[in-house]
């Protein structure tokens, strides 16, 4: 046999809730806090790599049918073929764009007091740059 254990003791049960007051769900341990932590912990983890990277965010064919589509519309109907360079440099301009100018309209939102981005920060982003303006 070995060493002998304490007999347990049975532990006081709290006082059951007021017929009127709402029952809370049964909590499995884990509290609300440490995941957003943890989400938030890994959305920037996310954007410290992305930002370290040099490779497009967009997928290649997805982004070669639209410009393909584009080009058809503008061209009434007439069909042109595309060099992949071509595709690939009028990607990365695109992307190099479309990242500054959410950069500039995440900082009108920090600006206004905010952390969300809203569509009304892109288009006074937008607006702020002019007509003319490409990246400046």
């Amino acid at each position: 046999m070995g060493p002998r254990r304490k007999p347990e003791v049975p532990r006081r049960r709290a006082a059951s809730p007021a017929p009127g007051s709402p029952r809370r769900a049964a909590s499995l341990g884990t509290s609300s806090r440490p995941r957003g932590r943890r989400r938030y912990a890994k959305v920037l983890s996310e954007i410290r790599k992305l930002q370290k990277s040099t490779h497009l965010l967009l997928r290649k064919s997805p982004f070669a049918r639209l410009a393909r589509e584009i080009c058809v519309t503008f061209t009434r109907g007439v069909d042109f073929s595309w060099q992949a360079q071509a595709l690939l440099a009028l990607q990365e301009a695109a992307e190099a764009f479309l990242v500054h100018l959410f950069e500039d309209a995440y900082l009108l939102s920090l600006h206004a007091g905010r952390v969300t981005l809203f569509p009304k920060d892109v288009q006074l982003a937008r607006r702020i740059r002019g007509i003319e303006e490409g990246l400046g």
